[in-house]
């Protein structure tokens, strides 16, 4: 039977039905109960009518009792007094074994052993004679009391100290709950509440005392709204004073708007009509009012901190186990002392099919043909999002299925105007440049890495460091776990809809231009009109006749300040082509690849421009003569296989980044490069015909100098000038022949890190390596294992004890040639002897007590491992063939867990080492070591160098 009440409670009528004797009641207790009831917004029944005494239960009372949830029997002294109350007791316990009512007894002033047993006053007025009373129906009589005794019910008097008013207090917030219970999955409107309802109940921590303040954040249309209501509605009955104030945003904007919210909460919450003169006013009355009270106040929509400040300004303005729930799009908001955060999720799957189903399905008609498909078609476009699948399910229910897959088709061009306005209102509280920035990420950046597309972002003046940060925290873009930006389909969909503007079909009106076929038809139009509206465009471009398009199309393009091109093509018919024949000077940002081998206009004076990117460019100079761009701080030319000369540098005074590779043409680079003040970054690679690295003049500010595959290279860059800040040196498989580290030594004495790889024309290193007192990192190694070795090593090359890494790996160092001052380099914490000749180490590593990583592959005469340092947590000792005992080396190991010793001879004694290393990690079964010891050889490590 009490199922049947839980299937259809919804359907019921009133929440409470009260049984009870006017005379005793009506005007004290129950009518203390009913008030308290009413105000938590408990739809209760109360017959109001004094009917004389044996006078006939009416149908309409019969009817109530039915269509309610819950019956509350107050007995009172005089209750079985009248047959009416009898009757209403009699059919209140039908429909408890019928129906599943829930019948709560309360005992006022009585003893319910006394209604139990009909003694007492109570039994006396049972005992009174009453119309239409037989010996059937007082047996019957007799049977609901007694019944109606055995339920769980209250005695006001031993509750609260028998004060009535904390008394009724507690009987309400149980009655408020069990009627939770019956209704929490009846709002057809909550699909998937239940989990984020209790993810907040758990935030709200409503058992503890103190007070809590929640912020639910979310993008518009989330449901943020809906759970805060859900939550205030389960609730809010367990506090002394409750409300919900909606729309905050759009009333704090009207005149006196923060004042009226002011007023709505003291009002609701004193249960009386308040006037505040000013803000100011409405805070002290908020805090002097409230602050000893226990209250729940819901701030739906807050967008500003003035807002919060103003309502709810600091956890001292209301008494112990007060809550205070915030819904806002703008997390930074949030980000105040002792506010917790709920992040409002978008549905599952399964949770965004049945919502839409909900909305889109009539119950009395069968769904549409081909129902399935249409309907994942549009559960995927609102991908998660309430809202949307809302007004989509909405707008399509009663469509036939050509109204439907028009409808659907239209969305792709045309968004609903609905979803776009509410997800637009985040967008329209941004700054002007957070706007700028948002349409940029939206048209250009969505998947794509943050820490790339910043260096463009800040090159068009967007700020991305802290704008970035403000469009996360009103929920318009996410960052991804591998560093990538993510945003919502529809958030994307608006940015585009916010660019295409009035003209949607005339491309040459919108700011941005990102579409692969938009972009080919422009091409195609043959149009010479000037254009003043696109300041932005991405083509990705498969197709040279396009590209040929491509190139008159932006010559019109006058207010163009971020270019980017993408053409895998590299067609030697682009050489003698003709490129733009003019390029706007507005342009900050410029990525092109495969220009053709023309130069750039002779009238392109971008001094704007910030960042110049050119891959498999065809051209053998980017301009002719002297061209000054004062604002370019990174250059980068990569692939230009034609390329004989570089731009004069004097004409870069906030160069900071420099990049040239693979210029298999490249001779020299301009001289003016030496005196580059402003550069921090130099990079050059594989131009396999540069001879000669400009002398350095003035570079004050240069932190790295990274040089390598440049064969052709036979000299060390000459150096005239003092280098403090160079950090980083990289001299990796060049052609010369000596490197001077004297030079070194001398000029760039704060290298942190020296990296020198050599081919095999070189032959010695010139000492002077203890004034490099600041490096942490060395690294010398040769390209060939087969080419002659090294001289000899300086004899000052470990005098530096800040060592931390020192890599001496295919050296061909035989016994006698390897430093014994390694052993004294205490903060050592990884070193690679690998490829080398040397059948032992001739020192000791028990003084390396910061070792973490020793190397010693491919070492073939070898003939036994050191003995470890305790500090040691990864050894590899792979291929040493000619090992004769593999010993203890690990005995004082406190911390070893990596080991490999593939193709290692005579590895003996396994089991010591996997003891020594269960004991270090014993979560690890046996099974793992072996795999870990033997098939470990080529996989990388942390350790590596560089």
């Amino acid at each position: 039977m009490a199922s049947s009440s839980s299937s259809s409670s919804g359907s019921r009528k009133y929440d409470v039905f009260l049984s009870f004797r006017g005379e005793d009641t009506r005007k004290n207790y129950v009518d203390h109960l009913y008030k308290s009831l009413s105000d938590q917004l408990i739809h209760t029944y109360k017959d109001d009518q004094t009917l004389p005494r044996g006078d006939s239960i009416g149908p309409s009372l019969l009817m109530a009792i039915e269509e309610s949830q819950i019956a509350v029997v107050v007995f009172s002294e005089n209750y079985a007094d009248s047959s009416w109350c009898l009757d209403e007791l009699a059919h209140i316990m039908k429909c408890r074994d019928e129906r599943g009512l829930i019948v709560i007894p309360i005992f006022y002033k009585v003893d319910p052993s006394d209604v139990r047993k009909l003694k007492g006053q109570f039994g006396t007025g049972f005992a009174k004679p009453k119309r239409d009373k037989s010996i059937i129906k007082e047996e019957l009589w007799k049977k609901v009391i007694v019944d109606a005794c055995n339920i769980s019910g209250w005695e006001p008097s031993h509750i609260a100290n028998g004060h009535e008013a904390a008394g009724i207090k507690s009987i309400v917030d149980t009655i408020s709950e069990r009627l939770f219970s019956l209704d929490e999955d009846v709002d057809d409107d909550l699909v998937g509440m239940g989990t984020r309802l209790q993810s907040l109940k758990s935030l709200l921590d409503i058992e503890s005392g103190g007070v809590h303040m929640v912020g639910i954040w979310g993008v518009g249309g989330i449901g943020k709204t809906t759970l805060a209501y859900s939550a205030y509605d389960k609730f809010s009955h367990q506090f002394q004073g409750h409300c919900f104030i909606d729309q905050i945003r759009e009333e704090s904007t009207k005149h006196d708007g923060l004042k009226k919210v002011q007023e709505k909460i003291l009002s609701a919450l004193l249960k009386t009509n308040v006037n505040v003169q000013s803000v100011e006013e409405g805070k002290k009355m908020i805090r002097r009012r409230l602050r000893r009270s226990n209250v729940l106040i819901v701030l739906d929509d807050v967008d500003k901190d003035d807002q919060i400040e103003a309502l709810a300004g600091s956890h001292k303005w209301f008494g112990d186990g007060s809550r205070i729930i915030i819904t806002t799009r703008d997390e930074h908001l949030l980000k105040r002392e002792n506010v917790k955060i709920s992040h409002a999720s978008l549905l599952s799957h399964d949770e965004a099919f049945q919502l839409f189903n909900r909305h889109a399905v009539q119950e009395d008609k069968p769904p549409i043909e081909d129902y399935d498909t249409l309907s994942r078609r549009a559960v995927s476009y609102a991908d998660g999002l309430p809202l949307a699948l809302k007004v989509l399910g909405s707008f399509l229910r009663g469509k036939d299925k050509k109204e439907w897959e028009s409808a659907l088709e239209k969305m792709k061009n045309i968004p609903n105007p609905t979803i776009m306005d509410k997800l637009k209102i985040s967008y329209d509280g941004l700054e002007l440049y957070e706007r700028e920035l948002f349409l940029d990420i939206a048209c250009f950046h969505r998947g794509d890495l943050v820490v790339y597309v910043k260096e463009m972002l800040e090159a068009c003046g967007l700020y991305p460091d802290i704008g970035i940060k403000v469009l996360i925290e009103k929920a318009l873009i996410t960052i991804s776990e591998y560093g990538r930006f993510e945003m919502h389909d529809l958030v994307q969909e608006m940015g585009h809809h916010i660019v295409r503007g009035q003209h949607p079909k005339n491309l040459e009106k919108h700011s941005r231009v990102w579409k692969k076929e938009e972009i080919v038809e422009m091409c195609s139009t043959d149009s010479t009109r000037e254009n003043n509206e696109i300041e932005a465009i991405k083509f990705f471009c498969f197709d040279e006749k396009a590209l040929l398009g491509f190139f008159k199309l932006v010559s019109n393009m006058k207010k163009l300040r971020l270019l980017i091109v993408r053409s895998p093509l590299f067609s030697k018919s682009l050489e003698d082509v003709e490129g733009p024949s003019f390029l706007s000077n507005d342009l900050q940002y410029i990525s092109w690849e495969n220009y053709s081998g023309s130069l750039f206009p002779a009238d392109f004076q971008p001094t704007k421009l910030v960042v110049l990117e050119l891959e498999h460019t065809l051209q053998k100079e980017l301009w002719q003569g002297y061209k000054r761009l004062p604002q370019l701080k990174k250059l980068t030319i990569d692939d230009a296989k034609k390329l004989v000369s570089t731009p004069n540098f004097d004409g870069f005074p906030c160069l900071e980044n420099l990049q040239l590779s693979r210029c298999d043409s490249l001779e020299e680079i301009h001289p003016s490069l030496g005196n580059c003040n402003s550069l921090v970054n130099v990079y050059v690679s594989q131009c396999k015909k540069l001879r000669s690295f400009p002398t350095i003049i003035y570079m004050k500010n240069l932190e790295t100098l990274d040089i390598r595959n440049c064969e052709a290279l036979v000299e060390f860059p000459e150096i005239h000038a003092s280098m403090d800040s160079l950090k980083k040196l990289a001299i990796i498989w060049v052609g010369i022949e000596v490197l001077p580290a004297s030079s070194i030594g001398h000029y760039c004495t704060n290298l942190i890190s020296l990296d020198l790889r050599f081919s095999d024309t070189f032959k010695r290193v010139e000492g002077n390596f203890q004034a490099l007192k600041h490096l942490e990192k060395l690294k010398i190694e040769f390209a060939s294992w087969y080419q002659p070795k090294l001289e000899k090593l300086p004899n000052d090359l470990l005098s530096n004890c800040n060592l931390k890494r020192l890599n001496l790996s295919e050296c061909k160092l035989e016994d006698g040639e390897i430093p014994c001052d390694v052993g004294e380099l205490f903060n050592l914490t990884v070193l690679d002897l690998s490829h080398n000749n040397f059948s032992r180490l001739p020192f000791s590593l028990w003084k390396l007590t910061r070792l973490k990583a020793l190397k010693l592959i491919f070492c073939e005469k070898l003939l036994e491992f050191p003995e470890l340092p305790s500090s040691v947590d990864l050894f590899r000792g792979d291929i040493c063939s000619s090992l004769q005992s593999m010993g203890e080396f690990y005995k004082n190991c406190k911390s070893l867990s990596q080991v490999t010793l593939s193709n290692s001879n005579n590895v003996t004694g396994v089991n010591g080492l996997l003891q020594c290393m269960l004991h270090v990690c014993p979560s690890l079964s046996l099974t793992s070591f072996f795999i870990l010891v033997w098939h470990m050889a080529y996989l990388d490590s942390y350790y590596y160098f560089y």
